[in-house]
């Protein structure tokens, strides 16, 4: 059986002046993990240290948002850390940058200044008569004043009957306000609560002269199009620096980063102190490569887990890796949102793999819908169909695509017709004797046969529940061996003597079923045996693992805890077994859903007619979605509830390498 990856502890002594190559060296492999956090207090004390990385990242970064330049992810080893000519060429961005941005900001305010006189005096260009004269009219009270120009409207409404509300000025952002002098109390109160503005005018203004608004008019157009031909040198600065930018924004992450590990690591006044750990197989290949990076100025020693004091009190982990292909690694992170295996155990990732593909493709039999979910997988892969970080599940698709449709081909289903299959497997069936379609008839009816085939099929999901809690069991033995834990491996529901109960029980099951067996006393012999040893295997348990006193608690405790583990023992099996009832109860309904949705289309006129295909198609569509979440729900509880409790006893800690993030 496969086990996790082999890990070594490599402490690294590296000089000052080597110290920045080196992180950058390890942060590009990506297989180095920090043996512990990073040093928080020596972070602490350090964190007020200036990093000119930083500020200049903080800068590009500033730049590259300003500019609206799109972030792009830098191609694998393209990135190196900040060199000096980096540094230089930077500054020169900042300059031009800053300069650029003080013209801009001149030709903007520029430009609102200009307009807004413009407007202003647009607004008085028909007043051509002295302000004062209407000022002073005795039956007229007036006003003359700015108002949001979304407000015009609304603001003639309220004001209604008791006045006249103007607009001087296209855009009616300025307004002349009229009323008689009996009811200008009830406009000035409109007026205030639209937030009017009042402009003060002189009482011998007679309108604008027509030279002065041509002019006005002329620095409008021209402060417009230099503020156009501002915006369009900022654009340009964009385009032609956008992969620098992002070069450079790249670059400087690394420095920033590499700067924050150097101020946690412990380190003297020469050296630095750097310990982690690494794959096994990858050590020799660190120890070789950093000693040519550092010309030799570094000192290495690597250790085994176990010589490691922290790993030996227990106050540490060692951190597990799984190696893998593409199809099993898909799979791994449906182990460790259960919980990381410990270092040194059986791997269950590949059981895992195996698990859930047949599973799916038992409880989801159909030829057509199971191509489609693998030619969905299959375009993920590629990256025709993107779906952010579900890509990585591509071989799943395809592996349970691939089993659904074998299971389709036996029971004659496609995209849930079963015409389609009819030769296929008449020709089968036909080299074995009477021809006949389906191979296997998963839809449910009086036949006798039928239901002869429905108890085969629960016989066929339990058989298949037996196999994953066997291999369960057998895991948990082997990984109690190799942790030295023999009393664990030997007693106990999940250690052999649970597993020779379980087995035995079965065994006896199929003996009286099958083949008409009586229960002979050696049976009950055995089982009695195997169920004391099962219920009441602490104190064997304590006894062999070396642990004192063997009856921790007393007689009377770990009486009454043997009574509890036997009514759990029994019920456990039972239930873990019975579990895969479901798995056959699943195949069955997706044949009836099925039936269903052929049953539909055939009512509408079938597949010839635009109805049918509508049926057809949003039937299908349904079933794959719905009933494949279901499907793919069911799977993974039936690994962590009825596989993982078998031998995840306590979890282990995840390798997570440190690597550079952008």
């Amino acid at each position: 059986m496969a086990r996790t990856a082999q890990m070594k502890l490599l402490e690294l002594m590296v000089l000052k002046n080597d110290i920045s190559k080196v992180i950058e060296f390890l942060g590009k492999k990506e297989s180095f993990q920090f043996q512990t956090k990073l040093n928080e207090e020596k972070k602490s004390e350090k964190e007020s240290l200036l990093n000119v990385d930083e500020e200049f990242f903080d800068k590009l970064l500033n730049i590259r948002s300003t500019l609206a330049i799109e972030a792009e992810k830098p191609k694998e080893g393209s990135v190196n850390c900040p060199t000096d000519e980096d540094r230089n060429e930077a500054a020169r961005i900042f300059n031009a940058f800053d300069s650029l941005s003080d013209r801009l900001n001149e030709a903007i305010s520029e430009s609102e200044k200009v307009n807004q006189a413009y407007t202003e005096a647009l607004s008085f260009a028909n007043l051509k008569v002295p302000y004062s004269e209407l000022e002073h009219l005795s039956f007229l009270s007036m006003k003359v004043g700015k108002i949001d120009p979304k407000d015009f409207e609304d603001l003639k409404e309220a004001v209604g009957p008791n006045g006249v509300i103007l607009a001087l000025g296209e855009d009616k952002s300025h307004v002349l306000a009229a009323s008689s002098k009996k009811g200008r109390f009830a406009v000035d109160t409109e007026l205030k609560n639209f937030n009017f503005i009042n402009m003060e005018i002189p009482s011998d203004f007679n309108g604008v002269p027509d030279d002065v608004l041509e002019g006005l008019k002329a620095k409008k157009t021209a402060a417009d199009e230099h503020l156009a031909d501002v915006e369009k040198e900022r654009s340009n600065f964009a385009e032609t620096h956008k992969n620098i930018l992002n070069r450079l924004c790249a670059s400087f992450s690394m420095g920033t980063q590499i700067e924050k590990i150097k101020n946690s690591l412990q380190s003297t006044e020469m050296v630095y102190r750097i310990t982690g750990w690494v794959p096994a197989k990858e050590a020799s290949e660190y120890m070789t490569s950093l000693d040519s990076l550092t010309e030799g100025r570094i000192a290495i020693r690597q250790y085994e887990p176990f010589e490691v004091p922290a790993v030996l009190s227990g106050k540490e982990q060692v951190p597990v890796k799984l190696s893998h292909g593409k199809f099993v690694s898909a799979f791994e992170r449906m182990i460790f949102s259960y919980g990381s295996p410990v270092y040194g155990t059986v791997d269950p990732t590949p059981f895992v793999a195996i698990f859930f593909t047949f599973l799916f493709g038992f409880m989801f039999g159909d030829f057509g819908q199971g191509l489609f979910i693998a030619l969905f997988g299959v375009l993920m892969a590629c990256k025709v169909i993107k779906v952010g970080g579900w890509n990585k599940f591509a071989p799943i698709f395809i592996g349970v695509g691939c089993t659904s449709s074998i299971m389709g081909l036996l029971t004659g289903e496609c995209f849930s017709g079963e015409k389609l299959l009819e030769p296929f497997a008449e020709w089968v069936t036909g080299l074995f004797g009477n021809a006949h379609a389906p191979i296997i008839k998963m839809m449910p009816s009086s036949d006798p046969n039928s239901i002869k085939t429905m108890f085969a099929v629960f016989g066929v999901a339990v058989g298949v529940g037996f196999v994953i809690n066997s291999i369960g069991l057998i895991i948990n033995i082997i990984n109690n061996f190799l942790r030295k834990r023999p009393g664990d491996a030997i007693f106990g529901k999940t250690g052999i003597a649970g597993a020779l109960w379980f087995w035995y029980v079965i065994s006896l099951a199929v003996r009286v079923a099958a083949f008409k067996h009586f229960i002979a006393v050696y049976d009950w012999v055995i089982i009695g045996v195997t169920m004391f040893f099962s219920a009441f295997g602490e104190p064997f348990e304590r006894l062999l693992n070396g642990h004192r006193p063997v009856l921790e608690n007393g007689f009377g405790a770990m009486l009454i805890g043997g009574v509890v583990e036997l009514i759990e023992v029994i019920s456990t099996y039972m239930s873990n077994t019975m579990s895969f009832i479901r798995v056959g109860a699943f195949a069955l309904s997706h044949a009836v859903l099925g039936f269903l949705v052929h049953t539909l289309t055939e009512m509408v006129g079938g597949v010839a007619s635009p109805a049918g295909i509508g049926v057809m198609i949003v039937g299908n569509g349904i079933i794959i979605v719905l009933e494949g979440m279901i499907v793919a729900i069911q799977c993974i509880r039936l690994q962590y509830y009825e596989f993982f409790s078998k031998f995840y006893k306590e979890t282990g800690r995840e390798f997570v390498p440190f690597k550079f993030e952008y």
